[in-house]
């Protein structure tokens, strides 16, 4: 069924159906996380129905937007989304392994991702199909994204994503791997005594050595405020 909400009163809405890629804390704090500049050229990879780069305009509404979604219906809802706010976002129906549905290759300054984060059968499926793929590396690996954000950024550009902190050391080595060079790291958890239940991860195109651990993101603390636009 499809829903809609608005950011804040009066503020940008977005569509959503709760059965296909229903909004996420980690899209909202992703969003927050990654820094953008006011006329970056963005590329969303596996951008679902467009949530994380409307939360991303809505920051910074110069922003050049490109999104990659191989789910038509997922796609239908980002372009009603995108209409409704009056942004013009370019939309691009294709899988990101394929190069010819991502944009030219070293055109963007900003990859950002949620991508799915478990390896295929490691768990219990999800009996939807378009969850099941959301979750698990069922249309894409960790290193398909990498490698599709590496295509497409220019040299120094970053990419900013979500993932799992016990795969910690497999994102980290996929992105060295594809040339994009890790550089902040920042963990979410409940409270200070708890182990994070995800992180967030910055990498730069060609970046030299060097990584900063940022201080946790705190659910429900003073700055998790800002994550949620109130």
């Amino acid at each position: 069924m499809v829903k809609t909400d608005s950011l804040w009163n009066g503020g940008p809405s977005f569509f959503y159906d709760g059965a296909l890629f229903p909004p996420t804390t980690d899209t909202f704090a992703l969003a927050y996380f990654a820094r953008v500049k006011p006329g970056d050229a963005v590329c969303g990879l596996g951008s679902g129905t467009g949530l994380l780069e409307t939360l991303l305009l809505a920051r910074e509404p110069t922003l050049r937007v490109c999104c990659v979604e191989q789910n038509e219906a997922a796609l239908a809802l980002a372009r009603r989304t995108f209409a409704h706010n009056g942004w013009d976002v370019a939309l691009r129906a294709g899988d990101l392994r394929d190069p010819g549905a991502l944009p030219k290759a070293g055109s963007m300054d900003r990859a950002v991702c949620n991508p799915p984060y478990f390896k295929s059968g490691s768990g219990k499926s999800a009996s939807d199909a378009a969850q099941r793929d959301a979750r698990e590396e069922t249309q894409c690996s960790l290193a398909d994204v990498c490698a599709a954000a590496a295509r497409v950024l220019r040299w120094g550009g970053s990419f900013s994503l979500v993932y799992r902190p016990e795969r910690l050391a497999d994102l980290l080595a996929e992105l060295r791997a594809h040339g994009t060079e890790p550089k902040r790291l920042r963990f979410i958890v409940q409270d200070a005594c708890a182990a994070p239940s995800l992180v967030l991860a910055e990498a730069r195109r060609g970046g030299k050595p060097g990584l900063a651990v940022e201080p946790p993101l705190v659910i429900g603390g003073a700055e998790w405020e800002r994550v949620y636009f109130r």
